[in-house]
């Protein structure tokens, strides 16, 4: 990740978090920039004056670090190195490749010179013992890839003096993972870097956990709910879609193969919300996928499903911005997002364009059957026609929402 890429949001969770007993928990996809943060967060400590031998690093995907892989070895390691009579900052990075990782965590978080900080590429990290044991006393810091807004002001984008418009269409056709920005300008490295992380994703966070064989059919479903995204998922559809083209399965195997594929990360789950009952529903989600530029690995991506991809873009960001999202289930219709965020609701709809009389009278409809008076916006690629409407409807160009500073 370039160094000169800022992550202010992620780094004041860190900083807020400083010090404090609780342990620390970052979880987040495969090279969204976990190390570089926490190596950031550390190189920010030695600045201010915080002795180098307080700062205990490991990566434990470090092959160097093997010997540490038996969770023993690796607490007597830590506790060995420990500076006396002060605070020390203690950072592992990919626990989970330690068996019993969490009896390390809970014995260093009863010593109080410890300040913990751990990371984790998927999402059984917090699902472990680790959760039982550490109840009421972890955070966790659920961390993506670069957000619209970091990559149109890193220096490799925002040095070219593009427009919002076509720093965004690099965005969604390289991807949003840090290192991405530094491969622009060669698309044969770029689409081969971006094969290989999802290859990586693949193996060692879904086939190697679920012990799969069949390889070839997950990365089938990998492709089917990539080319879904903001669309209602049916495990029967894809398996009798899957069993048709000549590959058979059942819908139990793409359950299973979804649960992988979400807790690696790889794809996040939007319930449908009942508004008017204020309730989740049980019955079928949506799907969006972690990063653009894999979905565009993935799955064709014409530009009429540029609404797709754009709703799977704010998803995204209203997930950053730390509310809980839905899919609104109203009378007769749909609305694309429900947010939630302490007590707090917002409406969201999403279209590639609202100019289109027809458009725009559906867009802004979808709310009529909300009876409250959260937020309502529908957000467009447009440049004409914003503002707030007779009903309080806001209108609001998606790359300005995208780049404004998040309440």
């Amino acid at each position: 990740m370039d160094p000169y890429i800022e992550r202010p949001q992620y780094m004041a969770w860190l900083r807020r978090w400083e010090g404090k007993e609780t342990v620390k928990v970052v979880s987040g996809v495969r090279r969204c920039g976990k190390s570089t943060l926490l190596r950031m967060f550390c190189d920010a400590l030695v600045d201010e004056g915080v002795d180098p031998r307080r700062i205990i690093s490991l990566n434990m995907e470090d092959i160097a670090l093997d010997a540490l892989s038996d969770h023993r070895a690796l607490y007597d390691h830590i506790v060995q190195r420990l500076v006396p009579d002060c605070r020390n900052y203690v950072v592992i990075d990919e626990i989970q490749q330690v068996p019993h990782f969490e009896k390390v965590v809970n014995s260093l978080r009863l010593n109080p010179a410890c300040d913990i900080y751990i990371t984790g590429s998927n999402a059984y990290l917090m699902a472990s013992e680790l959760a039982t044991l550490l109840t009421g006393r972890y955070v966790e810091l659920k961390m993506l890839p670069l957000s619209f807004a970091e990559f149109s002001s890193g220096s490799p984008v925002a040095g070219r003096g593009l427009s919002l418009e076509d720093a965004f269409g690099l965005y969604l056709s390289l991807g949003s993972f840090p290192y991405m920005m530094q491969l622009m300008d060669d698309a044969q490295t770029a689409r081969e870097y971006l094969q290989d992380m999802f290859n990586s994703i693949m193996l060692k966070d879904v086939v190697q956990r679920l012990r799969i064989t069949e390889v070839s059919l997950l990365q089938r479903v990998a492709r089917v709910l990539a080319s879904s995204v903001g669309s209602l998922v049916s495990p029967t559809k894809i398996a009798n879609t899957i069993t048709s083209n000549g590959q058979k399965t059942d819908v139990k195997t793409v359950d299973k193969y979804i649960d992988g594929l979400t807790g690696s990360l790889l794809f996040y789950e939007a319930s449908r919300w009942d508004v008017r009952g204020r309730h989740a529903l049980a019955r079928q989600s949506k799907l969006y996928i972690v990063d653009p530029g894999l979905r565009r690995l993935l799955a064709a991506s014409p530009a009429s499903e540029l609404g797709h991809v754009l709703e799977n873009v704010v998803y995204l960001e209203l997930l950053r911005r730390g509310f809980s999202v839905y899919v609104g289930v109203v009378e007769g219709g749909e609305i694309d997002f429900v947010a939630e965020r302490g007590g707090e609701i917002r409406y969201f709809q999403v279209s590639a364009s609202v100019m289109d009389e027809a458009t725009r009278a559906r867009e802004v409809a979808a709310f009529s059957k909300v009876r409250d008076n959260f937020d309502k916006t529908v957000l467009t690629l447009d440049r004409l026609g914003l503002g707030t409407t007779p009903e309080g409807i806001r209108i609001q160009n998606v790359l300005d929402w995208l780049c404004e500073q998040p309440l």
